[in-house]
């Protein structure tokens, strides 16, 4: 059933598949993405906590962590409760309204995540090429307007195709092959001209990603010949797994980003259960690899998190 309005027609629900072509299977591939959101979740609020609660974790670093846990708290929720109400429940119906935010939350802060996995590559190149100048350079004031400048590029950035959508006449079908709502997916059930849509959406994401790339690649390039010039092979090797963590981070979201990305648009000979793993893991394995990752290399944040545990300094014998 159609609503009308002023200037669109649109269904009062669509349909979420889950993953087509293992309809049987959903019910047990349900246990490890569960596990996975768990891990997710209590690894970044325990992230969350222990930088907010220690004042010698208030740099640059851990702010730019904090908000990276924040980020990744957002992209998992906005997505694993509803898949797993899909998978268990066969809750596949969801309200047109929450389609599109659904939609509005995983592409901003999708555009948020690769924006503050840039801002921490500048953050290693003026800590490893600038030690002497980090802390005048990456002020508090610094962070905070580099981590409200992503977040502001993410919402500005992804409204107008958010908004052109919402206002499109969508045809009978409302069944999306999909585990939850994307904009390329919701963009095949509308019966009109999309071509404005699918050049904003091209625009959008080769702007953000190919500049994020590319400031990356370039801060990585930069810090790799300070690191060489090192005369100590042991600070070139601390230099080295210092950014180790990092560059794991950025491999884990751009990749699967990445193929999702292009197989929606030009993989249409990729099996289409392949590319629906990716578009999940895509949104779950940052979330459950950055606390993990960036836990096990932070000393400060590994010991204080023993400490909690344990409730005893972890490097004071008993």
């Amino acid at each position: 059933m159609l609503t009308s309005g002023n200037s669109s027609s649109h269904p009062v629900s669509f349909i979420l598949l889950g993953i087509p072509g293992l309809e049987n299977s959903q019910f047990w591939v349900a246990f490890p993405f569960c596990a996975m959101y768990i891990v997710a979740l209590v690894g970044n609020i325990t992230f969350l906590h222990v930088i907010r609660t220690d004042p010698t974790l208030h740099e640059p670093m851990y702010l730019f962590l904090a908000m990276l846990a924040t980020t990744d708290l957002v992209l998992s929720t906005s997505t694993q409760p509803k898949m797993l109400a899909i998978f268990w429940f066969h809750n596949h119906e969801i309200e047109y309204h929450a389609c599109l935010i659904q939609l509005f939350f995983i592409h901003v802060f999708s555009c948020v995540e690769s924006g503050l996995l840039m801002v921490m590559a500048l953050d290693r190149y003026v800590a490893i090429c600038f030690p002497l100048h980090h802390s005048s350079i990456l002020t508090p004031s610094v962070v905070g307007k580099l981590g409200a400048s992503v977040m502001m590029r993410g919402l500005l950035w992804v409204s107008p195709f958010c908004l052109m959508v919402s206002r499109m006449h969508f045809c009978p079908n409302r069944i999306i092959p999909q585990s939850y709502c994307e904009h390329m997916a919701v963009l095949k059930l509308v019966c009109a001209d999309t071509r404005v849509n699918r050049a904003y959406g091209l625009f959008a994401a080769f702007s953000v990603i190919g500049f994020d790339v590319i400031v990356i690649s370039v801060s990585y390039v930069m810090i790799l010949r300070t690191v060489l010039q090192l005369p100590s092979s042991e600070a070139r090797l601390k230099a080295f797994g210092t950014c180790a963590s990092h560059i794991c981070v950025i491999l884990a979201f751009y990749i699967p980003a990445l193929f999702t990305f292009l197989t929606h648009r030009f993989g249409h000979h990729v099996p289409r259960v392949v590319h629906i793993m990716f578009a999940i893991l895509y949104l779950l394995v940052p979330p459950v690899l950055n606390p993990i990752v960036y836990g096990v290399r932070t000393k400060q944040i590994r010991d204080r998190v023993i400490q909690g545990c344990c409730g005893k300094d972890p490097w004071v014998k008993a």
